[in-house]
């Protein structure tokens, strides 16, 4: 895999494992509704400089590319590129796409092997197909949770709201054929655990190299105040569960030391967590 400057991270991960940090564009949500039940005397002072005057936070469409030996991995795709302009405005999307953004980071997609989406919302799913409606990465395998999917074209109202059925429609036969059931390798060095939670069928993705371990739990940790496992969106289908799981992930990176990628932040995506009495913190490396 050959990194240029559009990368906005890289690291060699030993034994053949390298994976980079490709951001795919912004959008805008409202900071309200990503904070959730937190009360906003919590939470203001940590989007002062960001905040706009529609209450709306900078969010980031983070995207790694991982290549392994056995095989390349894309976790996430962003929005991609078929969004009209009126949704364009309302979501406030900005910045090349995740296909224009993969090739001026110097990688091909047409050699992606598998492509990994911790969920099917919008902002996580809709680079999976190319403006025309032809798939952006013709030879990959689609890995998300079974149940993701199931929940994704399903009925329930509260859930519709957040995927965009008409798109997963189209690529529906190749999602069910590449779906995952539980925690999966999904090529050696490359494992999906299922986690729930943001969305019924929620995964994390973890990146194990010789020397150094990635783990990316999608919106589950979306920015760094999502440290603290109490701290859910509104987004979040299932908070109990959120709250429950984000407790065993977070445990589990300090312990083995491994290094996180955010979701959506834009600034400081990569670092550490740390054990803070009994919660964590986010340390950017």
């Amino acid at each position: 895999m050959t990194i240029r400057e559009g990368t906005a991270w890289s690291a060699d991960l030993g034994g053949g494992a390298r994976i980079a940090l490709v951001q795919a564009g912004t959008f805008r949500s409202d900071a309200g509704t990503l904070f959730g039940p937190v009360p906003r005397f919590m939470w203001q002072g940590l989007v002062a400089d960001e905040i706009d005057a529609n209450g709306s936070l900078l969010q980031a469409l983070n995207c790694l590319l991982v290549e392994t030996p056995g095989g390349r991995v894309l976790v996430e795709t962003g929005i991609g590129e078929r969004s009209d302009e009126k949704m364009r405005e309302r979501r406030g999307i900005q910045g090349p796409p995740v296909l224009p953004a993969l090739r001026s980071a110097g990688f091909d997609p047409g050699t992606v092997d598998v492509v990994a989406l911790s969920h099917l919302h919008f902002d996580h799913a809709g680079g999976l197909l190319a403006q025309d409606g032809s798939a952006a990465f013709p030879r990959a395998r689609v890995a998300a949770q079974r149940m993701e999917w199931e929940f994704a074209l399903g009925d329930n109202p509260r859930l519709q709201a957040s995927y965009d059925q008409g798109e997963l429609r189209l690529i529906e036969q190749a999602g069910w054929a590449g779906a995952v059931d539980g925690e999966a390798e999904l090529v050696p060095g490359v494992t999906a655990i299922r986690t729930g939670g943001h969305s019924g069928g929620h995964q994390a993705v973890v990146i194990r190299g010789r020397d150094r371990t990635v783990g990316f739990f999608g919106d589950l940790f979306m920015r760094p105040w999502s440290a603290n496992p109490r701290w859910v969106t509104s987004f979040d289908d299932f908070p109990l569960t959120s709250v429950e799981v984000k407790v065993g992930l977070f445990r589990r990176a300090v312990e083995e030391g491994w290094t996180v990628v955010l979701s959506h932040e834009a600034d400081t995506p990569v670092g550490r967590l740390r054990a803070d009495r009994d919660r964590y913190r986010f340390e950017p490396l």
